[in-house]
C-alpha cells in the first residue's frame, strides 16, 4: 500500500516514525510520501518532500509572517496527494494545515486517517465538524479524548495507548543513580535535586526562571538544578539565575530528582511517568485579565496532562498571576517527603497511569488503519 503522511513538528517526525515502523511491520511493501524530518525519513527509507523545519510556525503572527511559506508548502502538498494518490492519508496532530489537507483527500476519494487527536478540546473545539465529515478514523494518545469525542460530538475515537508512556517505560532502566548523575554533572552527589524545568521556549523561560529560582533559595537542603532546554543558549539562562544548567539531559535530571517544579506542557506527563512529585508553573506575564480571558476560553477543567488524564487535580496547577513565589513554595511544601500531600500525588499518578494502559501506541494505531483500510477498498 501507498500512504501519504504530514506531520509538522519534531514530537510528530517521532511518533509518525514509529507508525511508519509499524505499518511496513505489517505491509512490508508498504511506501511512503511524507511531510516530516530525519526520523520519518530513516524509518520509510526516502526524504520527505517538505522537512518540518520548513513547516514549524506557531502561533497567528509568526503564520502572517510566513504566509508566503505556508501557502507555497499547502500548495506543494496538495499536488503530491493528487499526483501520488495514496491509499491513505494520515496525518499527526498540527490541525491548521493538516485539515486543509483532509478536506483535499476527502474530495479526492481518499480515506483519511489521524494519528494524535489535535488538542480540540481546550481549543478551537470548532474544527470537530471538519474532523467529522473529512476524518475517516481517529486514533488518540489521550484516553479523556475518547469521553470527549462520543459525549459532545457523537463521533467515535480509538485509544490507542500513549507513546510517551512507551518511551518514559523503555528508558527508565538506564536512568543513571542520583550520584551517578551527579558525578557527571559536578553536581554535590550528597544532596537531594530540586530539578527546575522553565520550559523550551525563551518566552517561557524567562517568565518562570525568577520564581523557580526564589522557591529553590527558601530551600537550601535541596540543590537546586535547571534543565536546559537543548536549543536554548547558555547565555539566556546564567540571564536569570547562577544555579547550575544541564543541557541535553532534562530526563534523567527529572528521573533522580525528589522533587520538581515544571512548566506545564508534556514535560509535566513525563515526570509523573517517573513518578517524580511536582508542582505545574506556568507564569506566562501573570495577567489576571488573561487569566480569565483564558479561563473563558478553555473548555477542560486542568490545563496539565496529568490531572486531565486522572481526571482530577493530581498535580498543582499555578497558572497565571496565581503563580508568585508564595503560592508556588506552599505547594511545593506539601508534597516535599513524608508529606500526605506526596503520598497523595503519587497515588494520582497510580491512577494516571492505569488510565494510560499497556499498548503500544504505534502498533495498535497501525493494526486497526490497515484492518479500516481493507473494508474501506472491500466496499469499493
Amino acid at each position: 500500500m501507498k500512504f501519504f503522511i504530514s506531520a509538522g513538528e519534531a514530537s510528530g517526525d517521532l511518533h509518525a516514525s514509529e507508525l511508519i515502523k509499524a505499518l511496513k511491520t505489517l505491509d512490508p511493501d508498504a511506501t511512503f510520501d511524507f511531510l516530516g524530518g530525519d526520523l520519518m525519513a530513516e524509518a520509510a527509507g526516502n526524504a520527505p518532500i517538505i522537512h518540518y523545519r520548513d513547516m514549524a510556525f506557531m502561533g497567528f503572527v509568526d503564520v502572517i509572517k510566513h504566509l508566503g511559506a505556508v501557502t507555497g508548502n499547502l500548495k506543494t502538498a496538495k499536488k503530491a496527494i493528487s499526483d501520488g494518490h495514496p491509499d491513505a492519508v494520515i496525518l499527526v496532530d498540527y490541525p491548521s494545515f493538516n485539515l486543509r489537507l483532509a478536506r483535499h483527500a476527502y474530495e479526492l476519494g481518499i480515506p483519511v486517517y489521524y494519528y494524535i487527536s489535535p488538542k480540540v478540546w481546550a481549543w478551537k473545539e470548532g474544527r470537530v465538524k471538519q474532523i467529522k465529515k473529512y476524518v475517516r478514523r481517529m486514533y488518540s494518545i489521550l484516553p479523556f479524548e475518547v469521553e470527549f469525542y462520543s459525549s459532545r460530538h457523537d463521533y467515535k475515537v480509538d485509544y490507542v495507548g500513549n507513546p510517551s508512556a512507551e518511551e518514559v517505560d523503555a528508558r527508565i532502566p538506564s536512568l543513571p543513580t542520583q550520584a551517578e548523575f551527579a558525578k557527571a554533572h559536578n553536581l554535590d552527589p550528597d544532596k537531594p535535586i530540586l530539578a527546575l524545568v522553565p520550559g523550551s521556549r525563551v518566552s517561557e523561560i524567562k517568565n518562570n526562571m525568577a520564581i523557580m529560582a526564589e522557591v529553590a533559595s527558601r530551600h537550601p537542603e535541596y540543590q537546586a538544578v535547571v534543565a536546559g532546554a537543548p536549543s536554548i543558549d547558555d547565555s539566556l539562562y546564567r540571564s536569570l539565575t547562577q544555579l547550575p544548567v544541564v543541557h541535553g539531559a532534562t530526563f534523567q535530571l527529572v528521573g533522580v530528582a525528589d522533587i520538581a517544579l515544571v512548566t506545564s506542557g508534556t514535560a509535566t506527563l513525563e515526570a509523573a511517568l517517573l513518578g517524580t512529585p511536582q508542582v505545574v508553573c506556568f507564569r506566562h506575564g501573570g495577567s489576571k485579565l488573561v487569566y480569565n480571558m483564558y479561563k473563558r476560553l478553555l473548555k477542560i477543567p486542568f490545563v496539565s496532562l496529568p490531572n486531565l488524564i486522572a481526571n482530577q487535580a493530581v498535580v498543582p496547577e499555578m497558572l497565571m498571576h496565581l503563580c508568585t513565589a508564595d503560592t508556588v513554595d506552599a505547594e511545593l511544601t506539601k508534597i516535599l517527603p513524608d508529606t500526605p500531600g506526596r503520598k497523595a500525588q503519587l497515588d494520582g499518578y497510580a491512577v494516571m497511569r492505569r488510565r494510560l494502559g499497556t499498548n503500544k501506541a504505534a502498533t495498535t494505531a497501525a493494526g486497526h488503519l490497515i484492518d479500516d483500510l481493507k473494508q474501506f477498498k472491500t466496499k469499493q
